[in-house]
This record gives C-alpha cells, sequence and structure tokens, in this order.
C-alpha cells in the first residue's frame, strides 16, 4: 500500500496526538513501525504536541531513607594498661601422625585439623572429639588460636614519655 493523501493526513494527525510509529502503524494497516518513521521524517514532524505515554505505569518502589551524616568522632585516647607477666604456654609443634578421619567419615564433633598434603591419598583429619568453643580439639585448638604475647610490648612511664616526644 502507498501513502495517499487521506493515509498521510491520519499520520499527521496522529503522530501529533503523541501515538507512537507501531500505534500509528497498527491504526493506518499494511505498514510498518519504520515506513510510519520514515514518513514521519521526510515530512519534517520532528515535534509533537504531547510525548507518547506507555501502555501502563511503571512502579517504582520508594528508596528506603538515608541515615543522617553524623560528625566524626572524637579521637580516642591512648591509655597504657598494666602489663601482666604470665606467660602463655606455648604450644608444642610435633610432627603429625596420620589421623583417624578422612572426608568421608568426618562428623560434626570431630576434630578439623588436617594433617597431611591434601594432594595425596594419605590426607586425614586429626578426628578425636573436638572442643566445645571450635571445630578442634583441645591441642589444635592452641595451635589455631594463640594469644597475642603481651611481654613484647614495651608500656610504662619511660616509654609512654618517649612516644609522646614523637608528637610534641
Amino acid at each position: 500500500m502507498g501513502w495517499t493523501e487521506d493515509r498521510v493526513a491520519t499520520l499527521k494527525k496522529l503522530w501529533l496526538d503523541g501515538l507512537s510509529a507501531s500505534q500509528i502503524a497498527k491504526q493506518l494497516g499494511g505498514v510498518t513501525r519504520n515506513a510510519v518513521i520514515g514518513k514521519v521524517h521526510r515530512l519534517g514532524l520532528s515535534g509533537r504536541a504531547a510525548p507518547s505515554q506507555p501502555a501502563r505505569q511503571a512502579f517504582k518502589a520508594p528508596r528506603p531513607a538515608r541515615p543522617a551524616p553524623t560528625a566524626p568522632a572524637a579521637p580516642r585516647r591512648m591509655v597504657a594498661e598494666p602489663v601482666s607477666n604470665v606467660q602463655l604456654p606455648t604450644p608444642v609443634h610435633r610432627i603429625e601422625e596420620p589421623g583417624s578421619a578422612t572426608v568421608l567419615t568426618l562428623g560434626a564433633h570431630m576434630c578439623k585439623w588436617p594433617i597431611g598434603d591434601p594432594s595425596t591419598d594419605n590426607f586425614t583429619f586429626c578426628g578425636r572429639r573436638s572442643g566445645e568453643a571450635g571445630p578442634y580439639c583441645r591441642e589444635h585448638a592452641q595451635v589455631a588460636y594463640q594469644q597475642p604475647q603481651s611481654g613484647k610490648k614495651k608500656t610504662g612511664p619511660t616509654e609512654l614519655a618517649r612516644s609522646l616526644r614523637r608528637y610534641i
């Protein structure tokens, strides 16, 4: 079908009413959306009376409110704590013998300390009863969760004065 005077007049009216090119093509029949766009371009109908409206409104959920910015916290003061001379027992590192559990036999309350190289066939886990605080038995927990030694820090009035001299 060609563009007759009646079809061009209908195209101009629908375009100025704000219909989209695909909506106009459906009403005219026998033309495609691209044909409508081409004819509008050739006629110079760039301006519209109203923008085309989507068939249904898209729902946007409201954004949650942002928390109000807070003032920066005041710098904390460093307080020297007394040093206790309590020495923690150092764990004894020994060569591990193959454990009693494999990946397939490892249970919920068994020590999951790996023994050996995971890429070899003789890789096992400790398998002893694990402690209540974690996945390892008491001996392996001492190795895994070592407490920092407080005896290495120098604290006291002379060390405090020395460190303050850097900032004065």
